[in-house]
């Protein structure tokens, strides 16, 4: 913080001196933290993953409570409690998960929980919603069901609910992480009239170039502490990446050429219906090729995820044909007729990171070490399991991936978020799988992880694995993937060369139901 600016008089909108929040005696989360947010500006927080951002804002948002430490708010002392409290301060947050009631309209979650004496009426509240949406630019109908709308209009009707309750400081979650590039475009004209309107906006993001896009100021977190904060146009990646990682770190995918692809999984005209009848695929047909990356993109809910459950095994209601092609002797093996345990014997690994990490995957009261053992307890014998291998890969996992972690006997429950996913990832990677389907990987990871898990991927391209990436940012899927695959509402619209294609193309593909292939096998 400038400490000659704040004793010259100059108000902030926002102001930590100090904070200061530990869980338990080991894992201190923000040490003494000091920044300001001035009015009118968006400031951006960067840092590694457990680098404190998540437990900074929740402070400032009234989930935690700092342990020690001062917030001021327009230059008067702050005393947070709660979201209640936060939303008295004139602040609110967007969370990345949206918290939404689907058979609600847009107006009756925006307006649900607000006590303001007065008898409640939807026309004049759905008439201030209208009124809201056309100052700042907001594309919201506020009578339509939550259920009928897209990511996009999800995350405007949050927006707009904090904005609706007053607040004039808006933290803002990963707000593009599902965002189609032209979503992204209109989001970020939106939080400029915004900003042009005295709004203070703080965003946690990864994404290194929409910080240099949107940001006036960045301030960068290590290890809870914060390194400094800079004008965004005296800066670039390189030096917001030195400052996040404590050295310097190469931010170059080395994309290979694919040395002698051959078909190693060939999906011929998949159809997918859920319990309740609904067609989630339509007539999917590609293939996944050894020493190559296909890269799948589209908005949330395309059929990504149930396209790689149905590869893996892991869905009912499937029809068309899915084969495999053995490494070892080129034999065809239908894996319709397969059971998952049988097709990850065989090698075709699925690596998806949920939402919930802990939810699916790991589970959280066990230590990492425990978690290792997971995948591998079959082999083990009837009443005592060796240890040793689980042991060994959880260390290896520990070092090449840089998990913050006290111990490898450390529960999962205790990382961060961040931590958690490398653990994830790391031992399907570890697995040696001939077919690795890896679902959204780096999620929420920040940018040094992020380029360890690309280069761990490119590394099993190099040894002759066939990669399905499904990613949300653009851009890494057009360094890192050989062709791209593109999704939308359950069909493909297109399949395009990863070096050739351009973003603008590809964001258009995944909102046109309409099918066009282009470089097609």
């Amino acid at each position: 913080m400038n400490t000659e600016t704040i004793q010259s008089g100059e108000k902030y909108a926002l102001e930590l001196k100090n904070i200061t929040k530990a869980f338990g005696t080991k894992v201190v989360a923000n040490k003494n933290v000091s920044l300001d947010v001035k009015f009118g500006e968006v400031l951006a927080i960067l840092g590694e993953n457990g680098s404190g951002k998540t437990t900074l804002v929740n402070m400032i948002s009234g989930i935690y409570r700092p342990d020690s430490g001062e917030i001021f708010v327009n230059g008067e002392k702050a005393n947070i409690n709660s979201p209640k409290d936060a939303f008295s301060y004139r602040i609110g947050m967007v969370h990345q998960h949206f918290k939404l009631v689907d058979i609600f309209t847009a107006t009756e979650n925006i307006v649900l929980g607000i006590d303001d004496g007065s008898r409640f009426n939807i026309k004049k509240s759905a008439a201030k919603v209208a009124e809201i949406s056309e100052r700042y630019g907001f594309d919201l109908d506020p009578n339509k069901k939550i259920y009928n709308m897209s990511v996009s209009e999800k995350q405007t009707v949050e927006i707009v609910k904090v904005l609706y309750r007053g607040a004039d400081i808006l933290i803002l979650d990963e707000p593009t992480a599902v965002l189609t590039p032209q979503e992204t475009e209109k989001l970020f004209a939106v939080i400029r009239r915004m900003r042009n309107d005295g709004k203070s906006i703080i965003i946690i993001t990864h994404k290194l170039h929409e910080v240099l896009s949107i940001s006036d100021r960045v301030a960068v977190l290590r290890r809870g502490e914060h390194i400094a904060t800079v004008n965004t146009s005296e800066t670039d990646e390189i030096k917001l990446t030195e400052m996040m990682v404590g050295k310097r770190v190469s931010l170059n995918i080395g994309r290979s050429e694919p040395e002698n692809p051959r078909d190693r999984l060939v999906v011929s005209h998949i159809d997918l219906y859920s319990a309740d009848g609904v067609q989630r695929l339509h007539d999917v047909s590609f293939s996944a090729r050894s020493g190559e990356i296909l890269g799948i993109a589209g908005v949330a809910g395309s059929g990504q995820r149930e396209l790689l459950e149905a590869i893996a095994g892991l869905q009912n209601n499937v029809y068309g044909e899915i084969t495999y092609f053995d490494p070892s002797n080129d034999a065809m093996i239908d894996l319709r007729t397969k059971t998952p345990m049988q097709i990850r014997d065989l090698g075709v690994r699925l690596s998806f990171v949920p939402e919930d990490r802990l939810g699916m995957g790991l589970v959280g009261n066990m230590n990492i070490i425990d978690n290792m053992m997971l995948r591998s307890y079959r082999g083990g014998k009837p009443v005592f399991l060796d240890r040793q291998p689980p042991k060994a890969l959880a260390e290896r996992i520990i070092e090449s991936l840089q998990v913050v972690t006290p111990s490898a006997q450390t529960p999962v429950r205790r990382l961060s978020g961040g931590n958690v996913q490398k653990v994830l990832v790391g031992r399907e990677i570890a697995s040696a799988p001939s077919v690795l389907m890896a679902a959204y990987p780096v999620r929420g990871l920040d940018i040094n992880s992020s380029y360890m898990i690309y280069n761990l991927l490119n590394a099993q391209k190099e040894n002759g694995v066939a990669v399905i990436y499904v990613g949300e940012d653009l851009d890494v899927l057009l360094e890192l993937c050989d062709r791209i695959m593109v999704l939308c509402a359950g069909r493909i619209t297109g399949i395009l060369d990863g070096r050739t294609a351009k973003k603008e193309e590809i964001g258009l593909l995944m909102t046109k139901a309409k099918e066009v292939q282009r470089d097609n096998d």
